[in-house]
């Protein structure tokens, strides 16, 4: 990046008198002898060496004279020094309007996360523009509107910080917005889940080939690490025409993320093809309404059936077998997922957690 030198801003202004007395230092010059040799008193040589009193013309030509130096050049330093000064005054005042704007949105941005992850620094006048372009405000007045949905209310069941909350999703919405994808259609939809299965079961390199699966089907894929305080999982929405999903990996299972990454296709396919205005965000809360409102019934019955189809895990968890891992392996293989899926699902639903040596770290 190349720097402008004449934007650059001083600590301080220099005054030629500064520049003065260091040059009468060098030659071995006593202030009281100078002052006698141009006719000025000591007082007055000394309150321009102090930066008290300004060089003019008459004392530029008196010292250049005496010193056989060129009288522009301490003119020169006195409007260097003056222009100097105002721009410090102009940047102490914008300063000060930075640090008001700064604390009137402290309460909506989430500065401790956003500070961690490197998206602010702590000066408010590099980050207030940066704040700005990522929670897409134009002003302070707009930040409250980003808390109205309901969705955002505190838990009484678990401590989220809401500003963690927001910030996650902004930070993802960011992102999917510099993320180029192929062409979305949704009528590839079972074709798509046919191959992520795949990937799925082999369970190698899978965040890197399931990113890039998507891309090819024109949806983007934000693995961010959630922050403190933040049970979210997932996130879907539209970007710039095209479909967005960002995961947090909150629990690093391959059954998890299958899930929450189904589920949220789930809303792609079934919701945001339909309406390209909504959002669903899922995390844990108490929400009850938004946990039981259909779209999320429906994305939750999506992600299930097709992992396993409905019937024949109707079957499967009815029947009284002794579920070892080859029992659990086989059935794995018949569905073609991995064998974690169909252990996830049995804890979830049926609350039996086997004796296994099945894998389920997500690889």
């Amino acid at each position: 990046m190349t720097i402008n030198v004449k934007n650059l801003v001083p600590a301080y202004a220099i005054h030629p008198g500064e520049m003065l007395k260091d040059e009468l230092d060098a030659r071995d010059i006593k202030q009281n002898d100078f002052a006698k040799l141009i006719g000025y008193k000591a007082t007055q040589l000394n309150e321009i060496i102090k930066g008290k009193r300004d060089v003019n013309a008459d004392f530029a030509l008196l010292i250049g004279k005496a010193l056989g130096m060129d009288p522009s050049f301490w003119m020169g330093l006195q409007t260097q020094h003056d222009l100097d000064k105002v721009r410090i005054e102009e940047k102490n005042k914008d300063r000060v309007e930075a640090i008001g704007i700064w604390e009137m949105m402290n309460p909506y941005i989430a500065i401790k996360y956003l500070k961690k992850t490197g998206w602010v620094s702590g000066d408010p006048i590099e980050d207030i523009p940066k704040i700005k372009v990522l929670y897409n405000v134009g002003s302070i007045e707009e930040f409250p509107a980003l808390y109205a949905n309901g969705r955002f209310r505190k838990s009484t069941k678990l401590e989220t910080d809401t500003l963690n909350l927001v910030a996650w999703t902004k930070i993802v919405a960011y992102k999917a917005n510099n993320i180029e994808v192929k062409k979305f259609n949704h009528n590839k939809q079972e074709e798509l889940i046919i191959k992520l299965k795949e990937i799925l079961k082999e369970n190698k390199k899978t965040l890197f080939k399931v990113e890039s699966l998507l891309n090819e089907y024109g949806i983007k894929l934000i693995i961010e690490e959630r922050p403190d305080k933040c049970p979210i999982d997932a996130y879907s929405f539209w970007s710039n025409g095209k479909p967005a999903i960002g995961i947090t990996l909150r629990h690093k299972r391959i059954d998890n993320f299958a899930f929450n990454l189904l589920h949220e296709l789930g809303h792609v396919f079934l919701h945001l093809t339909n309406d390209n205005t909504v959002d669903f965000i899922d995390y844990e809360n108490d929400n009850q309404k938004y946990k039981n409102s259909s779209e999320e019934k429906q994305a939750n019955e999506f992600a299930s059936n097709h992992l396993i189809d409905a019937k024949v895990w109707a079957l499967f968890k009815n029947d009284e077998i002794d579920l070892t891992d080859s029992i659990i392996k086989q059935f794995a293989k018949q569905q073609n997922i991995h064998p974690a899926i169909v252990l996830g699902r049995l804890g979830h639903e049926l609350n039996l957690y086997p004796k296994t040596a099945i894998t389920k770290e997500l690889n």
